[in-house]
């Protein structure tokens, strides 16, 4: 069964979310484990509807791709996390089998017409549909085999270094091997600094560190008009409210300065903001309550 996608326009583009999974595997104090308990509670409270579980006690979390649709080009952002691969130490994503392919096609989007991915970290969650495995040869080959991949130089050439092959980066080396090597070798791949530059036209990869070791926010623009995809920059609205509180998948507390420089940006320019795990419609704009920001799904 397909599922149902949320549009929006920017300038002249389109941009469409296809979900791939919607997990409720964190509570927000598994989620945010420095979080004072008052606060989690009194925050929980306030985020909008559709941003926990039915019991109030888990936070959903989606995995998603944004597809856009600008000047003829057909762009995603981020690739979610992929079918039938092995995830023995994320097992939410272990052997996934998701009408991804399918909900594309419903776009009208078929894989050999994508001109680009655009990754904003090379996680498990953001990489997993750059391949697909090749049932004649057991191999594992590129989904959408015109399309340049834009990705961080720095993350592939660290998950390449043994040195970083144990603790927190285990799962994104068997990522490597099976979703982003196979792009290198096929040709596809743009290995690029996150610098701020434009790459490919309308398309802006800027350093928000913290998350990940070169972790990009893409802003895009087309006709005059802006949005933002955050990647992991946030998981889950309850960080709108408490830009201080780091997830418990952050690789250090310098994500929170980014997430606060953002939020004051997106406040301030009623910015749209694409996140990659927000539930529900999983875009949104930032308003101001009091000294602190307020999300609401648009």
């Amino acid at each position: 069964m397909t599922r149902q996608a949320h549009h929006y326009r920017v300038g002249d583009a389109t941009i469409s979310c296809v979900r791939e999974v919607l997990l409720a595997n964190f509570t927000p104090a598994t989620l945010f484990p420095d979080a004072p308990a008052s606060e989690l509670a009194e925050a929980v409270a306030r985020v909008p509807p559709g941003s926990m579980d039915t019991s109030g006690e888990h936070a959903l979390l989606s995995v998603h791709t944004w597809v856009v649709r600008d000047r003829g080009r057909t762009i995603l952002v981020d690739t979610g996390a992929g079918n039938g691969k092995s995830r023995p130490f994320t097992p939410y994503f272990d052997h996934l089998e998701t009408s991804f392919l399918a909900d594309l096609a419903a776009l009208g989007v078929k894989p050999e017409e994508v001109d680009y991915v655009l990754v904003t970290h090379l996680h498990v969650d953001h990489v997993g549909w750059n391949t697909r495995l090749d049932p004649a040869s057991g191999r594992w080959v590129p989904t959408f085999p015109r399309a340049r991949h834009v990705m961080s130089r720095v993350e592939y050439e660290l998950y390449l270094d043994p040195a970083h092959q144990t603790g927190r980066h285990k799962t994104s080396h068997l990522v490597q091997k099976d979703s982003v090597t196979p792009i290198v070798e096929a040709g596809l791949a743009d290995l690029i600094e996150i610098d701020g530059r434009e790459h490919p036209a309308g398309f802006f990869f800027e350093p928000t560190p913290g998350h990940s070791a070169a972790h990009a926010c893409i802003r895009f623009r087309s006709a005059g008009e802006e949005a933002l995809f955050t990647g992991d920059l946030m998981h889950h609205p309850l960080q709108v409210l408490r830009p201080e509180w780091c997830s418990i998948l952050d690789a250090s507390e310098e994500a929170a300065p980014a997430r606060r420089r953002v939020l004051e940006e997106a406040a301030e320019r009623d910015l749209l903001l694409l996140t990659a795990h927000f539930p529900a419609t999983s875009a949104g704009r930032v308003g101001r309550d009091g000294d602190g920001f307020a999300w609401a799904f648009a």
